[in-house]
């Protein structure tokens, strides 16, 4: 694997930003909890955050009444940074600690989410890597809800490259297997006041 994956790198940019200042940070995860409410999934449907890291999208999700959350991440950094930021609410999340690429998930959950990972996979062989895990951890008429930069985002994230992804692409990418459903675009700002492009794609499994 390469080096912009490996757990080292991720837990020293953690450490130094505590999740904060880091390019894809944003205070309150309101676009992706829209995205989760119009599934209109049973709030104690299974969920997995993949490459969650120190985000807060948990936090919302647990606010709303969620109540089977699961956030894997390559940094044990990143989801200390979560854990803490939790408390207590925090024992009812499962942390995962670990390459997802090389995850085995331990069972299928309803709605497999990804915000930011999927971009940084620009080697074919971690893709179809991430796919496997993907189909491992979903089921017939689980969703599937990705968000990576869009054909006009950066072509770059921390110090990373990245592939960039429409809706169409990310169709194809996923297959025959997972039917389409509604394509967003969003300019997330980032902590530096810069507009990153993002498409956000909700798909659902069709097949075993």
């Amino acid at each position: 694997m390469s080096d912009e994956h490996t757990a080292v790198r991720w837990d020293g940019i953690y450490a130094e930003s505590s999740g904060l200042t880091n390019s894809w940070y944003r205070p309150e995860p309101a676009f992706a909890l829209e995205v989760v409410a119009e599934l209109g999934m049973p709030l104690d449907g299974a969920v997995v955050d993949v490459g969650g890291g120190a985000g807060n999208l948990v936090d919302g999700l647990l606010a709303a009444g969620h109540s089977d959350l699961t956030v894997v991440d390559l940094s044990a950094t990143a989801l200390d940074i979560a854990r803490r930021r939790l408390g207590l609410v925090g024992d009812r999340v499962a942390w995962v600690a670990t390459d997802v690429l090389s995850w085995t998930p331990p069972r299928t959950y309803a709605l497999w989410h990804d915000r930011a990972m999927l971009h940084f996979l620009v080697e074919r062989a971690d893709r179809a890597r991430y796919l496997t895990v993907l189909r491992a951890a979903t089921a017939p008429s689980s969703h599937v809800v990705l968000a990576t930069f869009a054909p006009d985002g950066p072509t770059s994230c921390s110090g990373a490259p990245v592939h960039r992804y429409d809706g169409a692409r990310l169709a194809e990418l996923l297959g025959p297997d997972f039917g389409p459903g509604v394509v967003l675009r969003e300019i997330h700002r980032t902590p530096a006041g810069h507009e990153q492009p993002f498409t956000w794609a909700v798909f659902t499994r069709l097949q075993t």
